[in-house]
């Protein structure tokens, strides 16, 4: 199974979820679910993808 394309991420996104992974990994769980759980917490900390701009945009719902 073939995963997202990650290239829109910056480098800092993917180092951070290379940490998450390898901590979830840690705890025990499969590498897909550590990898997943890993992206899953870098797009809602970051809403996905590279951003320009500072600090993070208020969002309205």
């Amino acid at each position: 199974m073939t995963r997202g394309d990650k290239s829109a991420y910056t480098d800092k996104q993917k180092r951070q979820a290379e940490h998450i992974e390898q901590s979830e990994r840690k705890e025990g769980r499969s590498k897909e679910d550590a990898e997943r759980i890993a992206w899953a917490t870098v797009n809602k900390q970051d809403g996905g993808g590279k951003k320009s701009g500072s600090g993070r945009a208020a969002h309205k719902h």
